[in-house]
């Protein structure tokens, strides 16, 4: 059986990754970044590692005999003066991690690097279809004919956004696009484009994927605190792309939303 190294972030995407490969009966090993995060972890084979130091987090993929890895979990970009001085972490350093680039493509390169050194990224994707929107109407509640034009403006729209290495939202009313995910997060372009909304319908939100982006490593998701940001501030709902988007928490969040008159919807958006 091939073991399986989750090099893990902050978070609880990572726990959600391991228990469903877990429950297929991969062996499985959390790498932890994060030791504060631990808890998560619980009752599960677990290693604190130091992304400062890729010189050591080899040596316990070597030691461990771990094959194939993951990333999951969010992974704050070091500066030149936290990093460990060995070499191996100054040449990945030099040649990705300064490197004036978007997450996406900085996450590509870092892949490319464990890639070099004989490490195989696990394609957790194709066995974890579970953590996905994959059905076309995920609550009770449908989108309205409003929502479906607004969907039809920002359909238009992501053609030219989803080239860009940027965010992984929108937000549209009126058929008019009232903001474009950056470096904020989904959650406060909620809060920021709730204060430029009209009275004729509640708008909607669409989260997608960007053009050629890893579909291993840098994955759009939804959790439970923007299904309840939709809700205070009054949105109608969300588009997601169909078997691009993970979902955390379904349940609760499909309960929640059933409970509130939100919709969750997956679309094709190519």
């Amino acid at each position: 059986m091939i073991k399986i190294g989750i090099i893990s972030g902050d978070g609880n995407l990572p726990l959600y990754i391991g228990k469903s490969l877990l429950n297929k009966n991969y062996d499985v090993t959390f790498l932890s970044l994060n030791n504060k995060n631990n808890k998560f972890y619980s009752n599960h084979k677990i290693i604190d590692i130091n992304i400062l130091s890729i010189k050591k987090i080899l040596k316990v993929l070597e030691f461990n005999k771990i094959s194939h890895i993951i990333f999951a979990g969010s992974i704050k970009r070091p500066g030149i003066k936290d990093l460990g001085f060995d070499i191996p972490t100054f040449t990945l350093a030099k040649s990705l991690l300064l490197e004036k680039k978007g997450d996406n493509s900085l996450l590509i390169s870092l892949k490319k690097y464990f890639e070099s050194k004989g490490y195989i990224f696990f394609n957790w994707t194709k066995y974890c279809k579970e953590l996905f929107s994959i059905e076309t109407n995920l609550t009770k509640t449908k989108p309205s004919k409003k929502a479906t034009k607004n969907l039809i403006k920002a359909k238009s729209i992501y053609k030219i956004f989803k080239k860009l290495d940027v965010g992984q939202a929108m937000i549209v009313q009126n058929q008019l696009v009232l903001g474009l995910e950056a470096i904020e997060g989904t959650d406060e372009l909620l809060r920021r484009c709730s204060e430029y909304k009209r009275k004729e319908d509640n708008g909607i939100l669409i989260k997608f994927s960007k053009q050629n982006q890893s579909n291993l490593i840098d994955i759009p998701l939804i959790g439970l605190s923007t299904i309840k940001n939709l809700k205070k501030y009054n949105f109608e709902g969300v588009f997601l792309q169909k078997n691009k988007c993970l979902i955390l928490d379904k349940i609760k969040i499909i309960d929640y939303a059933d409970n509130n008159n939100l919709f969750i919807s997956s679309v094709d958006l190519n």
